[in-house]
């Protein structure tokens, strides 16, 4: 079955939000740590993301954690991730959930 960007993009959320910072009950996607996804041609993946800090301890896990559970995904291509510090993270970047589970709301 072929996956069209969209639909392989959503498959690549779903998996990056079984990712946990080890620090931090919440999933990385949530606490707001993905900047970007895209998808180009042959299924390659392309994921911006950024760290609650750059002295975070996991700082050398957590963008690999990514790149190979996105890489062991059916039919995937290349997986590049980028890990930038700009902008920097805030907490205001967490979704609502994220927010409530971790009693910021």
């Amino acid at each position: 079955m072929t996956l069209t960007d969209e639909e392989l993009k959503e498959e690549v959320r779903k998996t990056i939000k079984t990712i946990y910072d080890p620090e931090i009950p919440v999933d990385i996607y949530e606490l707001g740590l993905i900047y970007e996804i895209e998808v180009y041609p042959v299924n390659n993946v392309y994921v911006k993301m950024t760290l609650t800090s750059p002295n975070c301890p996991s700082a050398g896990t957590i963008p690999e954690e990514v790149r190979s559970k996105v890489q062991a995904m059916e039919g995937m291509g290349e997986v590049h991730v980028e890990l930038t510090f700009d902008p920097p993270y805030h907490q205001d970047m967490m979704s609502e959930a994220a927010k409530l589970e971790l009693g910021f709301l």
